[in-house]
C-alpha cells in the first residue's frame, strides 16, 4: 500500500479537507480544559514516531507538530538540517530510505517544494508539507478551522487578500477551489500568486479575481487576510516594500470589509508594514485563535496520513 502524502491540499480533496476541519474542531472541544500536555482519551497515534525536518526556522509549525503528535500519543524527533547528514550533501532520496525504515511519518520545512516532491517520491511513510516555497497547506487547515469557528461557512465565502502572492496565498486559492470560496486578490503587478493554482481553482468552481486596487479587493469581504511582504530566504529590498505600502492592512482599509469582518494572519507579523497595532489587536482580529489552531489542525493532518480519516 503506497503511503498517504500531504504536499498539498489537492492531496486530500474536498472531502478530506472537510474531515480534516471536522476532526479538528470535534477533537479540540473533546480536550476543553486538559493541560496541553495531556494525550488524547483514545491516543489514536500510541507508538508512533513523527519525524520532524527543519531547513527553515519555525514556531507555530514546530510546536505544534510537536504537541500533536504527543496529545496522538506518538512521539517526535526534530532534525535541523545543518546538524544532518541531509545537510552535508546526503541525498534526498537517501534520507527518505533510512527514515523510512526508522519512524512512521515525515514532516518537512524546507525552501524548494521539488525537495519535498523527491522526499514523498523516494519514502515509504507519509510525507507532510510543513512549508515550502510553493505552498503551506497545514496552515490553511488551521485558517479555514478559525473561520468556520467564528460562524463563517465556507461556500461562497468572501475572502479579501493584501499583499504579496506567495505560498500561503497559492494553498488558500487551492482551498477555494476545493471549497467552493471566493478570493479576490489584491496584489501589486508583478507578485502575483503562482497561475496554476488560480487555474485549477477556477475550473474547479472557485471565484478568483486579482484586483490591483486594495481597496475593490476589500469591500465586502468576510475575511481579510495577509502576511509578510518578504518571505524567510526570498529578496526583498525597498523595491518590493514600496510596491507593497499600498497593501497594508490598516483600520482605514479594514473598515471596507464587511460588518463582523475577520483578520488573519499566519504570524510572524511584522507590525507597521503588512499591518498595523490597531488591526492585528483589534476587534476582528483572530489570529491568536489561528495561531492555536495549528495543533488542532495538524492533529486532524496526522490522523489523515494515516489513514484515520
Amino acid at each position: 500500500m503506497m503511503a498517504r502524502h500531504f504536499l498539498n491540499l489537492s492531496d486530500a480533496g474536498g472531502d478530506g479537507v472537510a474531515s480534516m476541519l471536522n476532526e479538528a474542531i470535534a477533537r479540540k472541544a473533546a480536550r476543553a480544559g486538559y493541560p496541553e500536555g495531556r494525550v488524547d482519551a483514545d491516543a489514536p497515534l500510541k507508538d508512533r514516531v513523527l519525524a520532524m525536518i527543519f531547513e527553515k526556522n519555525s514556531t507555530r509549525t514546530r510546536v505544534s507538530f510537536d504537541m500533536a503528535i504527543r496529545q496522538l500519543g506518538g512521539s517526535a524527533i526534530i532534525l535541523e538540517a545543518g546538524s544532518t547528514q541531509l545537510g552535508r550533501g546526503e541525498s534526498i532520496a537517501d534520507t527518505a530510505r533510512v527514515l523510512s525504515r526508522m519512524v512512521d511519518a515525515i514532516m518537512i520545512r524546507t525552501d524548494d517544494h521539488a525537495k519535498i516532491e523527491a522526499l514523498a517520491e523516494y519514502a515509504s511513510v507519509p510525507v507532510i508539507n510543513g512549508l515550502t516555497d510553493l505552498s503551506h497547506p497545514c496552515q490553511i487547515v488551521a485558517d479555514l478551522q478559525t473561520v468556520i469557528e467564528y460562524g463563517k461557512a465556507l461556500p461562497r465565502l468572501e475572502l479579501a487578500w493584501l499583499g504579496d502572492g506567495n505560498n500561503v496565498l497559492n494553498s488558500i486559492v487551492e482551498a477555494a477551489g476545493l471549497m467552493k470560496f471566493n478570493v479576490r486578490i489584491g496584489v501589486p503587478e508583478g507578485y502575483d500568486c503562482d497561475a496554476g493554482f488560480i487555474d485549477r481553482a477556477r475550473a474547479a468552481g472557485g471565484q478568483i479575481r486579482v484586483e490591483r486596487d486594495p481597496v475593490a479587493a476589500v469591500r465586502g469581504a468576510d475575511i481579510v487576510v495577509t502576511d509578510t511582504w518578504v518571505s524567510m530566504g526570498q529578496p526583498g529590498g525597498e523595491a518590493k516594500i514600496a510596491a507593497m505600502t499600498p497593501y497594508q492592512v490598516n483600520e482605514a482599509l479594514m473598515a471596507q470589509a464587511a460588518p463582523g469582518a475577520l483578520f488573519l494572519h499566519c504570524l510572524p507579523a511584522h507590525r507597521g508594514e503588512e499591518v498595523t497595532d490597531g488591526v492585528i489587536d483589534g476587534p476582528g482580529s483572530v489570529v491568536w485563535d489561528e495561531a492555536e489552531n495549528r495543533i488542532h489542525a495538524q492533529k486532524a493532518v496526522l490522523r489523515w496520513v494515516f489513514g484515520q480519516l
